[in-house]
């Protein structure tokens, strides 16, 4: 395969007025992904944002570029990843384009591709787009060129989606919920779908105004929905990201549940209601939702770090669920992303399948102590290749046993090893992760 420049493993992201993540560069890649996407033929694209002040530039960027290839624009404005992931396949486009850098702050923002069946572009497709991205834009004929509309039923169409994937018959009733969208992209869409399933909802994080994205609100910082939710005597919480990808929820207590409690939560509900053949997670899972996942006679496998991993799992395993700790759950019986909002509609039918608080549920799954230290390497040191680092860990993972884990991983963004200790013990696990950091910099200093 051919070296990727721009793309990542979640499109492409950067700092606003930095190289790639400018105005010219968005006329380039509109352009560019228009021609490929195109093929020839007259494609249609829907374009939709968060609430980024910059999203406005890179929209506009975008749709004049894919507009000098011939391709057609559906603007979305503000709406969630997964929702452009689903108005892409309902509205027959070739391809769907997102403006968001998710839970980073606003001065971020990036682009990410969906293909015509809501998932991620392929891999051949991205090279393509990228192999023109140094080509002179050459702009098709006048009576060709792409025209755009708005959607203006988008907000609409996707709220009755996400109320499709609650189970028939059942609603929210007597039920009441505090939502924090984040000053994001779910701030008109969210609370619609749980009033108009019946529950009574406050909302906190619904002010956007270009700049407050993420801050101090939202799945990253759910500290405020966390006092919100016991001052107001609700139920429980939900806490989405900037983009609305993610999701973290409070019980009635304020007591926070991260994306691997509720995995669990959905998994157990599941497997009662039709079965499930297994659950993906990644290396940072808690070892706590594996071995509560076994209780349950349900198999676990763990992905790299990052939802591209746990996608491609799912997919290889034939399996329907998965999702990392920072709360991206993919329930694919349900959609073809990670969504939020879809997810807490799945944990809260789990409620009412099982007649339990969130409280009472959740106490089935233990997590265990887990801590990490981020270790420095010196350029050139390959820590996984260190006989006396590898030594160490067989030693620690020895002494834990079958009720603990050790995991090296070095950063793909930097220069770093994150050394990383669980087990049912929590001293035995601050003791063992401090004398494995000490051991990668004792190799460190002896290379």
């Amino acid at each position: 395969m051919s070296q990727r420049r721009y793309f990542g493993t979640d499109g492409i992201r950067g700092q606003v007025g930095s190289e790639p993540i400018t105005a010219r560069f968005m006329l380039q890649l509109g352009w560019a992904a228009g021609r490929v996407l195109a093929s020839g033929r007259r494609g249609r694209v829907v374009i939709g944002k968060d609430t980024r002040i910059s999203g406005y530039m890179f929209e506009s960027a975008l749709e004049a570029g894919l507009a000098a290839a011939g391709c057609d624009c559906r603007l979305l404005g503000p709406m969630p990843t997964p929702a452009i992931a689903y108005l892409t396949r309902t509205l027959h486009a070739s391809a769907g384009i997102v403006i968001s850098a998710s839970h980073n702050p606003y001065h971020d923002n990036g682009i990410k591709f969906f293909g015509a069946d809501g998932s991620k572009l392929p891999d051949a497709t991205e090279l393509a787009i990228e192999a023109l991205l140094d080509a002179p834009i050459e702009t098709i004929a006048s009576a060709q060129l792409g025209r755009a509309e708005r959607v203006s039923d988008a907000p609409g169409r996707y709220i009755e989606f996400c109320k499709s994937t609650f189970p028939y018959g059942s609603d929210l009733r007597g039920l009441k919920l505090v939502v924090d969208c984040a000053n994001g992209a779910t701030y008109q869409v969210a609370p619609s779908v749980f009033r108009e399933l019946g529950a009574e909802v406050e909302v906190i994080g619904n002010r956007p105004d270009g700049l407050n994205i993420n801050v101090d609100c939202g799945s990253t910082a759910p500290e405020a929905l966390q006092r919100h939710v016991v001052a107001s005597g609700a139920d429980l919480g939900i806490a989405l990201d900037g983009d609305g990808d993610r999701l973290v929820m409070v019980d009635h207590t304020g007591a926070l549940l991260d994306g691997d409690e509720l995995l669990w939560v959905i998994a157990r509900d599941w497997q009662q209601q039709q079965g499930i053949a297994g659950v993906a997670g990644t290396l940072m899972s808690n070892l706590g939702l594996e071995l509560a996942l076994r209780e349950l006679g349900i198999s676990f496998s763990r992905a790299k770090v990052g939802d591209r991993y746990v996608m491609e799992l799912l997919r290889d395993k034939g399996w329907l669920l998965g999702g990392e700790s920072s709360g991206h759950i993919i329930c694919l019986n349900r959609t073809t992303t990670g969504d939020g909002i879809i997810s807490a509609l799945q944990v809260i039918a789990a409620l009412r399948n099982a007649d339990r608080d969130l409280y009472t549920l959740k106490q089935g799954m233990v997590k265990l102590p887990q801590q990490m230290i981020n270790v420095q390497l010196q350029p050139g040191f390959q820590v996984l290749a260190s006989d006396a680092v590898l030594a160490a860990v067989c030693a620690a993972e020895s002494e834990l046993g079958d009720r603990g884990r050790v995991l090296l991983r070095p950063s793909g963004t930097e220069p770093l090893v994150r050394v990383m200790v669980e087990g049912d013990d929590a001293t035995q696990v601050a003791r063992l992760v401090a004398a494995l950091a000490d051991e990668v910099q004792s190799a460190m200093r002896a290379h």
